[in-house]
């Protein structure tokens, strides 16, 4: 068992939370949640022994094996895929490279009455020990699987770590802690950089094999799917709830909705003794009244109504120019990279008002399409929009693209027109941009601050086609039903690239299948992809045995 005892974090005199205690024990998938800046990632750094709390500590067992992953990071570049996750195996292989040397070294020696030789026989002999003690692994097969189960294929197991994006990276670090199998594995928003199948394979490992689990994500169906205790942390202080994400908002609603209860109750009181204290405050006989009372109120405690988003905001598109029937044709669409075959003979054909998700691995050509569809990279075949189809595009690299010189609300400032001028602090508030936030200049603001800015541009642009790559990556779960609200609403043409089932769940109609150099389109929502999906995966799986 884990504890986190008394843990108190303070900055610049402002307590982020005070006091906090609770323990971790084997098998509780925990997901912890509160908004932005609430102290999550604080916490889980302070758990994983890289940050230190103000007062406080975490105590674990001396033999416990905790492993973090950050939201960002980079594995060196020294060595190939396959090498990189097999240092999950560092200690064991010196261990074992430890004994071999050791019984070399007493082939070797005649000395054997000598206190050194003893001493050698002793070391060997505890190593051993703890070696034969860990449970025999072939690490090369559990390395290969893991990294496949990731997402790679087996002909990049050999490449060089540099020759792969950030996101691979991340997913190389992953498969090294899966691989250590920790006490506790600390996940900060694992599932930005995987593909759908990808984070189904995470799911069932950490639901399977996994120990203690520890999780921040803002995927909704991740985190129903792996947790069975919920922590939120809140003003300061922690909520602990034996219950997955779904029934824990359940469960805060009523512990608010008492809180409230509660608080209008003390209000009441407060304002009829205080009424009571003016009114007979001179008068004789009253004064011990007053003064009890007087008394009662300096020792009342204040209840706390924990903070809640009450914004009501419905973001709304505005209207635009009607396009043609079919704002995008695509027939026998090829795209090569020199040897390398994106997808060849791609078809589809967009009808006006629908809703559209693109799915598949990464690498297999979505965001490819989108940069064709916007006309970005030569192709073979034919790509044509409709008649006046207005596009918005909003790329993985779209919050690199602000305006750096400008403040927050100048950046919405200067493209909002009409009625909706006068609700650019709702809208901002409403994407957690708030009080003396609204003045930050662009350029200090961070990566998920950036993406919520431009999603805030997107939806102000008068447009009638929506192409959307990537968009929720580091937004929380009320920003992102605040823009899935919107975009349901949205009466114009949608193709969303997105690995959040959450997020796609009730919004697209149609999912096109990206994979194997092809494209292939289902007349289904993305829940019948899915369903559809398993099936074809346990095919392959007998297949393959």
């Amino acid at each position: 068992m884990i504890s986190v005892d008394q843990i108190t974090v303070e900055h610049g005199g402002q307590a982020l939370f005070s006091e906090v205690s609770f323990s971790i024990n084997e098998n509780d998938k925990i997901a912890l949640m509160g908004k932005n800046g609430a102290g999550k990632s604080t916490m889980m750094k302070i758990i994983a022994g890289i940050a230190k709390p103000t007062r406080g500590q975490v105590s674990a067992p001396k033999e416990a094996v905790i492993a973090y992953l950050p939201q960002h990071l980079l594995t060196s570049d020294d060595c190939s895929v396959r090498e990189e996750a097999a240092k999950a195996f560092a200690s064991y292989l010196a261990m074992k490279a430890e004994i071999d040397r050791l019984n070399d070294e007493l082939t070797l020696r005649s000395d054997y009455d000598s206190e050194e030789y003893y001493a050698i026989i002793e070391k060997v002999s505890e190593l051993s020990e703890k070696f034969y003690a860990i449970e025999e692994v072939n690490y090369e097969a559990e390395v290969e699987k893991v990294l496949l189960g990731l997402g790679f294929l087996r002909e990049d197991l050999d490449r060089p770590t540099d020759t792969f994006s950030g996101g691979w990276r991340m997913r190389i670090e992953l498969a090294k802690i899966l691989l250590q199998k920790p006490d506790l594995i600390l996940l900060d928003e694992p599932t930005n950089h995987l593909d759908i199948e990808s984070i189904q394979w995470l799911e069932e490992f950490l639901k399977e094999r996994a120990k203690a689990v520890i999780v921040i994500s803002h995927d909704r169906a991740f985190v129903d799917a792996i947790t069975n205790r919920t922590i939120e942390v809140t003003l300061g202080r922690i909520y602990d709830y034996k219950a997955n994400y779904s029934h824990y908002l359940t469960l805060r609603q009523e512990r608010r909705e008492q809180q409230q209860k509660h608080f209008e109750e003390q209000q009441k009181f407060i304002a009829e003794t205080t009424q009571f204290i003016e009114r007979f405050k001179g008068t004789y006989s009253k004064t011990l009244q007053v003064q009890s009372r007087v008394k009662m109120l300096e020792k009342l405690v204040p209840v706390e109504v924990d903070e809640v988003d009450s914004s009501a905001l419905r973001l709304r598109f505005p209207p635009s120019p009607r396009s043609g029937k079919y704002p995008l044709i695509v027939e026998e669409l090829s795209k090569s990279y020199g040897e390398h075959v994106v997808f060849k003979q791609a078809s589809m054909i967009i009808e006006q008002g629908q809703k559209i998700a693109f799915v598949g691995r990464n690498g297999e050509g979505k965001s490819t399409m989108i940069k064709a569809i916007m006309g970005e990279i030569p192709f073979e075949g034919k790509c044509e929009l409709g008649h006046n189809a207005k596009i918005g595009y909003f790329a993985q690299n779209q919050a690199s693209l602000l305006d750096e010189t400008l403040t927050v609300f100048e950046t919405i400032d200067q493209l909002a027109v009409g009625e909706i001028r006068t609700k650019i602090k709702d809208i901002l508030g409403a994407f957690l941009f708030r009080g003396d936030a609204i003045n930050k200049k662009v350029k200090v603001l961070s990566g998920g601050e950036k993406t919520r800015l431009a999603m805030i541009k997107l939806l102000l642009e008068p447009v009638n086609f929506l192409i959307l790559d990537e968009p929720t990556n580091h937004l929380d779960m009320r920003t992102k039903d605040i823009i899935k609200d919107a975009l349901k609403a949205f009466d114009g043409t949608l193709i969303v690239v997105s690995h959040d089932r959450d997020f796609l769940d009730g919004l697209v109609e149609k999912v096109f299948e990206f994979g194997q150099k092809r494209v292939r389109e289902h007349f289904e929502d993305i829940n019948g992809f899915l369903r559809a999906k398993k099936m074809e995966n346990l095919k392959e799986v007998e297949r393959k045995s």
